[in-house]
């Protein structure tokens, strides 16, 4: 539990000073690709987070789960681009339906767990 906390805090100044070192700006075109890449990144990152609190997590499933959402929304986002309509929304809605889903689930598991730990249950009832 420990490692990936610091991996986070690492990410987040990481982040945090390169933003105010290189005072890098997306430019405008790819904005919608970098949208979309950081929902299908955090979709990924919260079924693995779900996987584990199930005890089903694998790590070769999550990584390729990341890179796949990752790349499939990229070229969801080019290829409505190409066409002229807006079909990244839609991996915008898909996303967000999904994170909101898992984030449910995740809390649920969380309350589970702290409610039966609270009455000293031993296992929990399917």
């Amino acid at each position: 539990m420990l490692i990936p906390v610091l991996g986070v805090i690492f990410g987040v100044l990481i982040g945090y000073l390169f933003g105010f070192v290189f005072d890098y700006d997306i430019p405008y075109p790819y904005i919608k690709y970098t949208a979309i890449g950081i929902l299908a990144a955090l979709d990924a990152i919260m079924g693995g987070i779900r996987a584990q609190l199930s005890q089903k997590f694998v790590f070769s499933k999550f990584i390729s789960s990341f890179f796949t959402n990752v790349a499939l929304a990229a070229l969801l986002a080019y290829i409505g681009d190409l066409v002229g309509v807006d079909i990244h929304m839609g991996a915008v809605v898909a996303f967000s339906i999904r994170l909101f889903q898992n984030l449910s689930l995740i809390r649920e598991e969380l309350f589970d767990r702290f409610w039966w730990w609270h009455i000293g249950g031993k296992e929990k009832e399917m």
